[in-house]
């Protein structure tokens, strides 16, 4: 079942929402603003964040469940070559020399096109097009993102692109997770699993150095199930550069396979995760600060929310050992992750 209503104008359009039931315990809520994931309830559970000030999302603070885009995650110095060809993009995160999700207008800040697909499975297509020059990447390009609400209660998120050039696609979900529900403070008590030997240690400015390193033994290490809060305010360098966990993962494998499980200490629900790309952005709500706009009046502490935010490997452009978000002219960019959740 699908139900659409009106929400906010905003000045660049109309707001909708877009509700989503499969009748056996899983309704996500999808703006046709930023394909925000808004709501999404489990077991009566909302398990991500969200705003009720749909302006607010427009300025890209904290991303809440929005589609990232053209790039998720970050470019350092903001520049890039594709062949001899040097391309300049903004400088989006003020305190550093990055280029953060895409730029200051990034696909969190589009209306999309929406089509509607109900049923026992129901799904939501979103379609948005990006022009050459946009935000600096080159090329025009046309994605889709389809969500489905599966009838085993798993949210899939299935990406598509293609461009008359070649140019940078990499797109992601920037959902933050709290199973206990939005309202009930702090992630730390959740347990993690991760499918991951391996992560990218980051420089200061929150950037990949080019290192690919083991994560056993480290703070890293949660290949063994554990408490995202066991290690998180530990003295090490890589936590204090994040302030926590805000780092680049490389999944265990190929193909569509489970890369995470995250379980709620209050409430018991279980969130298991799946995709076909070859990394995790785990990012632990470090910046999210006192957010006075939460939905329902909430105020948002940091580390009240988890991401798990599947991509390639960030600061790709820099490093030609790391798998890297180069879309071709005329190539299909196509890939899967979904979020299953059980009690």
């Amino acid at each position: 079942m699908i139900k659409k209503n009106f929400l906010q104008k905003v000045e660049i359009g109309d707001v909708f929402a877009y509700t989503l039931d499969n009748g056996k315990g899983l309704k996500a809520e999808i703006l046709n603003l930023g394909g925000i994931v808004r709501r999404l309830e489990f077991a009566g559970v909302d398990v991500v964040l969200g705003r009720d000030d749909y302006q607010e999302y427009l300025y890209g603070k904290g991303y809440f469940g929005s589609i990232i885009g053209r790039n998720s995650n970050r470019i350092e110095g903001c520049k890039f070559k594709i062949g001899e060809k040097e391309y300049t993009l903004l400088k989006n995160e003020s305190d550093k020399n990055n280029n953060l999700h895409g730029g200051k207008v990034g696909f969190n800040a589009k209306l999309w096109d929406v089509e509607e697909k109900d049923g026992d499975e129901p799904s939501l297509v979103l379609k948005t097009t990006s022009k050459d020059g946009e935000e600096g990447f080159p090329a025009n390009v046309s994605v889709k993102v389809t969500y489905t609400v599966t009838s085993d209660n798993a949210l899939r998120i299935h990406y598509e692109g293609e461009s008359d050039g070649d140019t940078i696609l990499n797109l992601t979900n920037h959902s933050y997770f709290n199973l206990n529900g939005h309202t009930s403070g702090d992630i730390k008590e959740h347990t993690l699993w991760l499918d991951s030997n391996f992560y990218t240690p980051m420089t200061e400015n929150t950037v990949p150095d080019g290192r690919i390193l083991s994560v056993f033994g480290t703070v890293f290490d949660f290949t063994v199930p554990k408490k995202i809060g066991q290690d998180i305010d530990k003295d090490d360098k890589q936590l204090k550069f994040g302030n926590g966990y805000d780092h680049n993962f490389a999944i265990n494998g190929r193909g569509m396979r489970k890369f995470a499980v995250l379980t709620g200490d209050k409430t018991g629900i279980k969130m298991e995760a799946y995709t076909d790309l070859p990394a995790v952005q785990l990012y632990t709500g470090n910046w999210v600060g006192n957010t006075p706009d939460g939905k329902d009046g909430a105020v948002y502490k940091e580390r009240q929310g988890v991401c798990l935010e599947t991509q390639v490997f960030p600061n790709f452009t820099k490093f030609s050992h790391f798998p890297d978000g180069f879309l071709k002219k005329g190539q299909k960019y196509d890939t899967v992750t979904e979020y299953k959740f059980s009690k």
